[in-house]
């Protein structure tokens, strides 16, 4: 059953803030109830992140191969493998809209009188709801390994910020593949081609001094590569930050918003 979106009385009011933000989010809420009912996609997501803490990290941390800064490897890697447990959720996030559109839900949207950036945004939140339920995992498993957390209010707020603005970012990423290749099974290979590298060239379980020239050059316009390094900042005790948070807030930000309007001007073509 689709939820009730705000009808305009005029020509501008869809533009209207009150009525784009109950847009927004009655898109949203029909992402988030799918969740509540059939949470085994979660569940599933949950399963990578633990294996690479208790396994990868494990055996890497007893290498002392990789330059940390002085952090034990297993509190440099935490903040990587939330972010990459958001990337690999948000990726594939795509594929549900295509299903959406095989059953002709997402027609029923797109004669509704909401504009398609409250779509697009609506789906980005119901992301970040996902990106939530990952963190409070990674957490968990982190703390059981004696990585050394930044519990305090503010630091756990900013966590959920910066997961919150990752998993939206990637998201939409998935949403604009989906409008382009529009097939399940061109999807999923689109899906898997895109996560590696920019889980790869990214900060996430090396440092870029470790990089490559070339490698280090495609980490600076990777958001994930920014993502890790607000985290690591706000998640680890004594993490230290290579760009700086007003930095990476900026270039997530950034990304976003290029991203939601290519995204909105796409979206229509996924029923063609």
């Amino acid at each position: 059953m689709l939820p009730k979106l705000a009808t305009p009385h005029g020509a501008w009011s869809s533009f209207e803030p009150v009525i784009f933000l109950q847009q927004a989010s009655a898109v949203a809420e029909s992402d988030i109830r799918k969740l509540i009912h059939d949470p085994v996609e979660l569940l599933t997501r949950m399963v990578q992140p633990v294996l690479w803490l208790v396994v990868f990290g494990q055996v890497f941390a007893r290498t002392r191969a990789i330059p940390t800064g002085g952090l034990p490897y297993l509190d440099f890697m935490a903040p990587g493998i939330l972010a990459q447990s958001v990337l690999f959720g948000a990726i594939f996030y795509g594929i549900s809209l295509i299903w959406e559109r095989d059953l002709g839900v997402v027609h029923k949207f797109l004669v509704s009188p909401a504009p398609r950036t409250a779509l697009v945004l609506g789906r980005a939140v119901s992301s970040a709801v996902r990106g939530f339920f990952q963190t409070v995992i990674v957490y968990i498993v982190a703390l059981l390994l004696g990585v050394q957390l930044r519990l305090e209010g503010r630091a756990i707020l900013g966590v959920i910020t910066v997961v919150s603005l990752g998993a939206a970012t990637f998201s939409t990423f998935s949403l604009i593949a989906a409008c382009i290749v529009k097939s399940r099974e061109r999807f999923m290979g689109i899906g898997q081609i895109l996560t590696m590298p920019l889980f790869f060239a990214s900060n996430a379980i090396y440092p870029l001094s470790m990089m490559p020239a070339w490698l280090r050059s495609l980490s600076s316009v990777n958001p994930l590569t920014y993502q890790v390094d607000a985290l690591r900042y706000l998640m680890i005790r004594n993490g230290g930050i290579e760009f700086g948070l007003e930095v990476d807030f900026c270039v997530l930000l950034l990304a976003f918003a290029l991203l939601v309007s290519i995204a909105a001007k796409l979206y229509p073509s996924i029923i063609r």
